[in-house]
């Protein structure tokens, strides 16, 4: 299952990653295959993970070479195990992996150099490394009854600086904490957005949710963008569609 350098992640990365919400490998291949066509991305998560496992991931990327691939996991576990498990996914040639800030600097530090040391011994190139703010389906309320006292977007910026310290690439946090967090972390730490909704979407259970052009006006390098392309009967076109609605992609 391993990888050569040449399957290994790809510079510049899409601004759009397509989530595949599916526990199917076919169907994820037939995702993989119209975003491979519309120039962005596909974000596989713990349900196509828990079902598959690397292998499934490995298909993918060994079927579409020139895919951007997130592998979506949010490890949150103490520090020792979040490296073991790094240090398990280095082979698949993935561009994006990510873990909880919550979790804690020691863990983000050992996840960093536990996946670096794994892929210079494997042949991959690392990819980047972010940590998860607090999810998108999290509004004021909500994120106040999970313990987190702080008003969100005060604890939100706090975690960024956190992920920043621990030396990772970037965080995923909601499109509304993007200008906030450029401010605190400058213009080189990756965002990457989800909760993203074109007009006349669905907001389904997202709460802090944006449009994909004012999302990357405010400053988001990459979009995660699900059910709004994957449920039309013509993803790869949806997917170009939004594209040219962003800025500097017309």
């Amino acid at each position: 299952m391993n990888l050569s350098v040449a399957d290994s992640p790809l510079s510049p990365l899409p601004t759009i990653f397509c989530a595949a919400d599916t526990t199917s490998l076919d169907q994820a291949m037939a995702l993989a295959a119209l975003m491979q066509r519309a120039g962005c991305g596909i974000k596989l998560g713990l349900e196509f993970f828990n079902a598959q496992g690397p292998q499934g991931v490995a298909d993918i990327r060994t079927s579409y070479t020139d895919l951007p691939i997130f592998l979506d996991l949010k490890y949150h576990d103490i520090p020792n195990t979040v490296a073991g498990a790094m240090r398990a996914i280095a082979p698949l040639g993935v561009d994006i992996v990510n873990v909880h800030a919550t979790g804690g600097v020691a863990m983000m530090i050992q996840a960093r150099t536990a996946l670096h040391e794994a892929c210079q011994a494997c042949g991959t190139v690392p990819p980047k490394i972010l940590g998860v703010t607090l999810l998108t389906s999290l509004d004021e309320k909500a994120a106040s009854q999970a313990g987190f006292t702080a008003p969100l977007r005060e604890q939100i910026v706090a975690l960024a600086r956190l992920t920043q310290e621990a030396g990772l690439d970037g965080v995923v946090c909601s499109a509304h904490e993007i200008e906030a967090i450029r401010a605190a972390c400058g213009s080189s730490f990756m965002l990457v957005v989800p909760g993203i909704r074109p007009d006349g979407s669905d907001q389904g259970d997202q709460k802090r949710v944006m449009t994909p052009a004012d999302a990357v006006a405010k400053g988001a390098d990459h979009l995660v963008i699900g059910r709004p392309i994957t449920l039309q009967d013509d993803p790869a076109a949806e997917a170009v569609k939004i594209r040219r609605t962003l800025p500097g992609e017309q």
